[in-house]
């Protein structure tokens, strides 16, 4: 493969487009590799679609070798299959919903368990069609609300998905095994640091669940690993300790105090600590000896809103990632001031034991933070304004409806396996594998008979790749100052070659490099513009990102070229004379010239 950068549809750019917040969705457009088109919406130019082409080959090939057979479904779906499972509702507003002349519902595919359901009932009944993997490369669409960072979150997006099919569980755990060890051969071959970590399925129904990420500062989604062992999880997923119940005899009982002037929990505490009637026996009162009530709406696929109130440590805030993932498929949204103003039992900033009691307003569900366990003593608010109810001990003065993980996770946090310090870190989620067991197959009626000749339920698994977000997270792992620096497996050419300068004989011997090259099986990007400044080549070379560049120009009157690995830096001076004989050594596609054949 020879691309010409005189006659490629290709302009670089060196500014940063107005819109681009992360390095990836700067350097991708400034390199040409990619075009907005709307917004979340983006076009492929030639360089982008070599990588992104090499992103799916690898994928493909590795989905190949772990024994799945690539299916293609249409992007267009109709909806019964959909309502069947409760999606068409569940989704909400992330879905693209057409209807055609006719007045039929369509919607564009976010996702394809349905479709891949009904195909396997459609064509297998017998436990000896089974295990089967069958995977697609195919084009996503949801209707972010906000889409951002390029490529990286928009509405149309490229995912591998693909289902494993089982008789039972057994199966799909070997099934899951599988795909998973096709997935780190996948990233390791992309070149992409990555982590698995333990994740929510969340609407996506199932057990096991793990997320691969990429860990990069730009990513939007936070894990936590332990500094002494080898948990790790998206905050998401992160279980609290729960401590031990503690013993009530003996606390003092619960007394509603004035506690004027404090606006905030630390005022609180120093009230606290700064009257000596309120003192703890014990120790100081501190912020996590409070009680915060922070109440939310919570808006279901159908429609129906219920308020929910999270007790939770004062010294901790309400993680709404964490929350929504916990109540999904329903949306979180803010307890407004006429939502309060209809509930006047609640009274903002001093939401207590009372209206969270036996007699709260219909409608309100109250969950606690795992930590709140009996026998622990809090201050919390009176239901009424500038007033506090101090030493109210759990399960002697007041019970929630049960318990949620909504509070945010902490640096230092124990680790829920081993107790060690949790470190946290942002990464961008580059791969998800689920064990989904049978939710889809029961509602659409996936079964085959048995080796009994009884009817079973399939057990399946649901594992995704996002191809095109890999592509920026890719870029974000390993862009530098200059540019774009891609791994070799998925750069749009494996050579860069540039010739400067005014000479014909320089470009005469680019051109004779290029030959060799590609002959060598080299993929090769050649700047053979004229009149172009050697310092705008050199600028482009850099941003487009290939590994190896071949700069032929002043050297070839000593008889050299210059190669430079663009990842290190580091500058070679080859000989023309077998020059590509020690570049395709270089790029691993060849032997140095003058090394002995092998045998």
């Amino acid at each position: 493969m020879l691309l010409r950068m005189s006659t490629l549809f290709l302009r670089t750019l060196r500014e940063d487009p107005a819109d681009a917040e992360v390095p990836s969705h700067k350097l991708l457009v400034r390199a040409g590799y990619v075009r907005r088109a709307a917004p979340g919406v983006y076009s492929w130019l030639p360089l982008g679609w070599h990588v992104f082409r090499n992103v799916e080959r690898v994928v493909r090939e590795e989905m190949d070798r772990s024994g799945a057979q690539e299916v293609h479904f249409p992007a267009l779906l109709p909806k019964e299959p959909y309502e069947r499972t409760g999606r068409w509702t569940e989704y909400g507003d992330l879905l693209f919903r057409l209807q055609d002349r006719k007045g039929q519902d369509y919607l564009l595919g976010p996702t394809h368990e349905e479709m891949f359901t009904l195909l396997v009932k459609d064509l297998y009944s017998s436990y000896k069609d089974l295990p089967l993997s069958i995977y697609q490369i195919q084009v996503k669409y949801r209707d972010e609300a906000r889409p951002r960072a390029g490529i990286l979150r928009g509405r149309e997006f490229v995912m591998k998905d693909s289902y494993s099919f089982d008789v039972d569980d057994a199966g799909l755990e070997r099934s899951y095994r599988q795909h998973r060890d096709a997935y780190v051969r996948t990233f390791t071959r992309l070149g992409l640091d990555y982590t698995i970590v333990s994740a929510v399925s969340g609407a996506m129904g199932g057990s096991a669940s793990e997320e691969f990420l990429a860990p990069c500062e730009s990513g939007e989604d936070t894990f936590v690993r332990c500094s002494a062992c080898d948990y790790a999880a998206n905050v998401e997923a992160v279980e609290t300790p729960v401590p031990e119940a503690l013993p009530v005899e003996g606390l003092p009982a619960a007394h509603v105090e004035d506690t004027p002037a404090t606006p905030t929990i630390q005022t609180l505490v120093d009230l606290l600590n700064g009257r000596e009637d309120l003192r703890r026996e014990d120790r100081d009162w501190t912020a996590a000896d409070t009680l915060k009530n922070v109440v939310v709406r919570l808006r279901h696929p159908d429609g129906r809103v219920e308020a929910l109130a999270v007790g939770l440590p004062g010294d901790r805030e309400v993680d709404l990632k964490r929350l929504e993932a916990q109540v999904a498929p329903a949306e979180v949204e803010p307890f407004t001031e006429e939502d309060f103003g209809a509930r006047p039992q609640l009274v903002k900033g001093y939401i207590g034991p009372g209206a969270l009691g036996e007699d709260r307003p219909a409608g309100v569900r109250y969950l606690l933070d795992p930590r709140v366990v009996p026998g622990t003593r809090w201050v919390t608010g009176a239901d009424a304004p500038g007033r506090h109810v101090v030493d109210l001990v759990a399960g002697r003065d007041f019970t929630g409806d049960g318990t949620v993980e909504a509070a945010e996770v902490r640096a230092g946090d124990p680790c829920p396996r081993c107790g060690g310090a949790l470190e946290i870190a942002r990464g961008i989620e580059i791969g998800h594998i689920f064990q989904l067991g049978r939710k889809y197959a029961e509602a659409l009626d996936l079964k085959v008979l048995d080796e009994n000749g009884k009817q079973v339920v399939v057990t399946m698994g649901s594992y995704g790749i996002g191809v095109s977000r890999a592509v920026a997270a890719v870029a974000e792992q390993t862009y530098d100052a200059q540019g774009l620096c891609w791994p070799r497996e998925i750069a749009p050419a494996d050579v860069h070659v540039v010739a400067t300068g005014k000479d014909a004989t320089v470009f005469e011997a680019a051109e004779r490099l290029c030959a060799d090259l590609e002959a060598g099986g080299a993929r090769v990007l050649y700047d053979d513009r004229r009149g172009v400044s050697p310092g705008v080549k050199f600028k482009d070379s850099e941003l487009i990102g290939v590994p190896s560049i071949v700069v032929v120009g002043k050297g070839l009157a000593d008889g050299v070229v210059e190669l430079k690995d663009r990842r290190t830096g580091e500058r070679e001076q080859l000989p023309v004379e077998g020059a590509a004989g020690a570049v395709l050594a270089a790029v691993g596609l060849g032997q140095p010239s003058g090394a002995p054949e092998p045998a």
